[in-house]
């Protein structure tokens, strides 16, 4: 199955790619910070082409159209463009993200970095890959050294879950903290050891299905911001190399 998830997301990632940097339509969903575009539909559309034909009894949910339900025990959970805001303002930081679910668990996952041309993927037990290149979270133990990794939601000015304060407090603790606008791509840095630690409010179930797979094959922990475990629909993650997973979770009590 993981090579078929890496083939469809590569097929949709190339769609994307030969969209970036030219003339889309761009709607607005929630509010006009909440993008989607044609290229996120047709990216979309083309997977859930690939899954009806291949698997066609399995259920599907995903960013744009909800959820397709079927009579099966597997769940696709998809985010055809992660970082649609990234593509339509010409910053090339984005992904395609497609996890797999049997029953209540996370099987099966791919991150596409579409302009690095990187497939990050993992199996249930079988480790976290970069292309075809074993990795693994990083190994430093001290917050103070460590490098972290946000994003905001798309209702920021509200503050949901004291966002604001959240992240005035790890930015005063750790040794530089960055935003880069595709989730998926955070927690692929978390395994990979660029990142030690990722945190966000307000996420979805496609921004984080594959994304937690990753990491936890890698090495490393998510949770919630209280080392809960969680499930695809918790709407707050963190995410780290599991050494410096409790500081994070002291620094984000506020």
């Amino acid at each position: 199955m993981i090579n078929d998830i890496k083939e469809i997301a590569g097929v949709a990632g190339e769609i994307i790619r030969e969209g970036f940097g030219k003339n889309f339509q761009i709607e607005y969903k929630t509010n006009e910070k909440n993008l989607v575009t044609e290229i996120d539909k047709k990216s979309e559309k083309t997977i859930m082409d690939f899954i009806s034909k291949k698997y066609p009894t399995h259920n599907i949910l995903t960013e744009e159209s909800g959820e397709h339900k079927k009579d099966s025990e597997y769940l696709w959970v998809i985010d055809p463009l992660d970082g649609t805001t990234n593509f339509a303002h010409g910053l090339p930081i984005f992904s395609v993200s497609i996890g797999v679910m049997k029953k209540d668990e996370i099987v099966a996952g791919v991150v596409y970095d579409v302009m690095q041309n990187i497939f990050y993927s993992a199996e249930k037990g079988s480790g976290a890959f970069a292309n075809d290149k074993k990795i693994k979270v990083g190994e430093n133990d001290k917050i103070g050294l460590g490098v972290l990794v946000t994003g905001f939601p798309y209702n920021v000015a509200d503050n949901p879950d004291k966002a604001f304060e959240r992240f005035e407090s790890l930015t005063k603790q750790a040794r530089a903290v960055r935003r880069l606008g595709s989730a998926a791509i955070d927690f692929c840095y978390v395994a990979r050891g660029v990142f030690d630690g990722f945190w966000e409010v307000s996420l979805q179930p496609w921004d984080l299905c594959a994304g937690k797979l990753i990491v936890e094959e890698a090495g490393g922990t998510v949770t919630d911001f209280y080392g809960n475990e969680i499930d695809i629909f918790t709407p707050q993650i963190l995410a780290s190399n599991k050494k410096i997973h409790q500081q994070l979770i002291d620094g984000l009590k506020v």
